[in-house]
């Protein structure tokens, strides 16, 4: 039988390498490094600090794997070969597989860090399943991005001894991270969203307010840090500098159609706040 033109090859299915692209890999390692570089300037103890590093990249995986997952039908009915479950690099039943042992895992691995942490940790993990079972197409989308993020400090601090809460302003921050991060996602796939019927927040508005709030959020979250003041002011300056630098190279990629690009230097700047406050060494408690 003739191969219908109009259908998109089968790529050969590898599911490792499925498995690995499709836990969303730049921004599960980014959210991991992240939190167990908080941890680290938190001054958890070796222990605490791989606690921390094992629970977020559980929750990160399962996080990453349930979208495709859950995403697999309309990403089909899109022709999202970028995809491996579209593209067969690895099958629906098995990433669905990968996502709940991630979750499992995710509990045991949280309390590693004791009840009061774990309960937040797995507070940031549900949101974030909750954005991927539904809640991206309506216009309450960034509220997962600014619970789970705004969460994660919550979630090294608490795993202190005396369980100390976050300094509100470091909440702040990463919660702005997130949203920023959020609308800069789906510049991109704009197009497949609106096919597919995913209408969140961002992808209620135009393509340039979407980058210009993206921008201007993850730009909030540097000025934030900055602010919390410690360290060399030059350093924190020039830092602070970098990081509007490299979220103005968002824009730029951006309107120049690199999207790939976009979302490199949405990581950069990402990374940027993190070596900000690790310059600054704010006390990251409240008090």
């Amino acid at each position: 039988m003739p191969l219908d033109p109009s259908t998109p090859p089968r790529a050969p299915r590898h599911p490792v390498v499925g498995l690995a692209r499709a836990c969303h890999f730049q921004p599960t390692v980014a959210v991991t490094a992240v939190t167990t570089a908080l941890a680290v300037l938190s001054g958890r103890d070796a222990k605490g600090c791989v606690a921390v590093a094992v629970a977020v990249l559980a929750g990160q995986l399962s996080t990453g794997w349930s979208n495709d997952w859950l995403d697999a039908a309309r990403d089909t009915a899109v022709g999202r070969v970028d995809k491996p479950i579209v593209s067969g690099a690895v099958d629906v039943a098995t990433v669905r597989a990968a996502a709940l042992v991630a979750l499992v895992a995710c509990v045991p691995l949280s309390l590693l860090s004791g009840w009061r942490a774990a309960a937040v940790h797995l507070v940031a993990v549900g949101s974030a399943w909750a954005y991927n079972a539904g809640v991206k197409a309506t216009v309450l989308s960034p509220l997962p991005y600014a619970v789970s993020f705004g969460l994660l400090p919550a979630f090294v601090t608490l795993g202190l001894p005396g369980h100390p809460w976050p300094r509100p302003a470091l909440v702040v921050a990463t919660a702005l991270l997130g949203i920023g991060a959020h609308f800069i996602n789906t510049l991109p796939d704009r197009e497949d969203d609106a096919r597919s019927g995913i209408v969140g927040l961002p992808q209620r508005i135009s393509a340039s307010a979407c980058l210009l709030v993206g921008v201007v959020l993850l730009s909030a979250c540097a000025v934030t840090i900055w602010s919390l003041g410690g360290g060399s002011p030059v350093a924190r300056s020039l830092f602070l500098a970098a990081c509007v630098g490299a979220a103005a190279m968002v824009v730029a990629t951006t309107v120049r159609a690199a999207p790939r690009a976009a979302w490199t230097w949405t990581l950069v700047t990402v990374l940027g706040c993190l070596v900000l406050f690790a310059v600054s060494r704010p006390s990251l408690v409240h008090g």
